[in-house]
This record gives structure tokens, sequence and C-alpha cells, in this order.
């Protein structure tokens, strides 16, 4: 079954559930260029939450999600609103969602897990889950250790349900990889940064396209909280005093706030600039649908050029 098809999207992407950047507005417009769009609860309080749900089912009438953070405080609370509120698709990360998977199930949500590994693939199945999304290192933001070429066909080979290949994709052949590994659809986040619509700081939205391949880097892999982002004065800071095995509450000064200033404040030196490895290609800013049709349509060509062989 192709991703689109299940979920009743016209293509078959999801959009990452990223923190401060995937609000209801944007959502909409993610889903009504094509794909499934996606609220990211991260930072948010129930309310908040609640808010940028109703903002976007007022903005449109296609399908659209929440991706739940389990690390989140209020989290018991935002998972009975989301069933509370109907939300047609919840994906979840930081953790395990099997005790609230029959609630939600009863009120007619798909629910997909992100996951790093196929043991936790294969371990959240038993909760009836509708599918399972395998992220990759290759991601912005929290990360894990497996990459996407080899995380994806060990989850499809360890579950009987759907699984959508997420990090390291932002054209078509990548999507065209994706299918070849297993996977049914997937989920895109650092090349939907330099769209149109995204409500990121312009500076973000620069960063992004001057980035070179190797112009990310992993902070916090000493503190068990690794995460993606572009290089910057404060990410070089934070490496080193990590290596200087600095307390945590040192480390953690110099990261409050930062996403907040990157999404906000484009705050160039201080900012946390979450963004995967594919920044790299990312070249100009175009409006959602452009960059859906660009992604469907290379992956089409691939996959020509495959059989064609």
């Amino acid at each position: 079954m192709n991703l689109n098809t299940l979920l009743g999207t016209e293509f078959p992407f999801i959009q990452g559930g990223m923190a401060n950047v995937a609000t209801g507005a944007f959502a909409a417009a993610v889903s009504n260029a094509g794909a499934l769009g996606l609220i990211g609860s991260g930072g948010m309080d129930t309310e908040t939450l609640r808010t940028h749900i109703r903002a976007c089912r007022a903005l449109t009438d296609k399908p659209f999600g929440v991706n739940l953070m389990l690390m989140n405080p209020c989290v018991e609370e935002q998972a009975k609103l989301l069933a509370e509120e109907e939300v047609q698709v919840v994906t979840t990360g930081a953790g395990n969602p099997g005790k609230y998977v029959p609630a939600w199930k009863e009120a007619g949500i798909k629910v997909f897990p992100v996951v790093g590994a196929a043991v936790l693939a294969r371990r959240l199945t038993r909760y009836g889950i509708d599918g399972v999304i395998a992220e990759g290192t290759e991601s912005g933001g929290h990360v894990g250790e497996m990459t996407t070429m080899a995380l994806v066909p060990q989850v499809c080979d360890a579950v009987d349900v759907p699984v959508i290949a997420a990090g390291g994709i932002a054209d078509g052949r990548q999507v065209a990889a994706a299918a070849c590994l297993g996977a049914v659809g997937v989920q895109l986040g650092t090349c939907l940064l330099v769209s149109e619509e995204c409500p990121i700081h312009e500076n973000y939205k620069r960063a992004l396209l001057k980035a070179a391949d190797t112009d990310t880097m992993v902070t916090g892999r000493t503190t068990g909280a690794p995460v993606r982002v572009l290089k910057n004065r404060m990410a070089r800071e934070y490496v080193r005093m990590e290596k200087e095995h600095l307390p945590l509450a040192e480390l953690e000064k110099l990261t409050l706030g930062s996403l907040r200033r990157a999404v906000f404040d484009g705050d160039t030196d201080t900012g946390s600039f979450m963004a995967g490895q594919v920044a790299g290609q990312l070249r100009e800013i175009k409006p959602l649908r452009h960059i859906f049709e660009e992604l469907y349509n290379g992956y089409c060509t691939c996959g020509k050029g495959m059989a064609a062989e």
C-alpha cells in the first residue's frame, strides 16, 4: 500500500513535526499542497496545541496530524486532547506511546511512531499501530545512530506494518531509494524549511541555502541527547564544552532558548539551526506545491529509469 492511499493525500509524503516550526498554519499549508501536514507539539502546552489544531482545521479540509513529543511535561493531557479533537493522524517521538494507542485507535486515529532501531519498531507493533517512521541519523534535530540506508530495510524486515522512511530525503532520487528499501512513503523536514510558506526567520532560510554538504554537526552526544544542527558559533562552543567534560548545567545554559532564537530571531551566532545533512542540496526558496511536485516527478523518473535497465 502506498502512503498516499493510506492517508488520503495526493503525495506519499509526511511533513516532519518540527518544534516551533510546524504550526497549525504551516501544517494546513502542507496539507493543502498535497502532503500530510503535521503540527509539532514540542514546546507547546495543551491549550496552545488545541489552538493550533483548530486553526489548522479552519484552514484546510485535507487530512492533517500532530506529532506528539512523549517527553513533553503535558503529554498526558495532550494525548487525551488528540482523541477529543479527533485528529486524523498522530506521529510520536522520544518514547513509547503504547499506553495512549488504545484511546487513539478508538477515536479513529492512525498512529505512526518514529523509531531509530528495528527492535523498537518490532516492540511497538504489539499495540496495533498503523505503521512506523524509520528515521535515520541524517535528519535534522534529535537523531539516533543508524543511517536511513541501513535502518529502513531492517525495520521493513522486522515488522508487518507500513514503513515510512525519514532522514536524508530532499529530492526524487532519495524518495526512489526509500521505495527500493521497502518504504511506502517518506517524511520530509529540512527541505521544507526553505519553502515560501515555512514560518522560520529569513536568516534561517539563508543559512540553509548557503550550507554545504559538510555544514551540519551533532551536539549532545555525550549527554545522551544528540541533535543535528548547522555549524555556527553556538554549536562549536557546545562541542568544545562537551570535550572538556563541563557539567550538564553549563551545557544547558548555553542552549536554553536556542531553537527559538533561530526560528523567531534568526540569531546566526547563538541560535540552534536544526537541519539535516541534505541542507547542502537546497538551492532556492520554493512554494510547497513546487517542492512536492519536483520530489514526486523525480521519484517517478527514477522508477522508469530503473525499470528500463
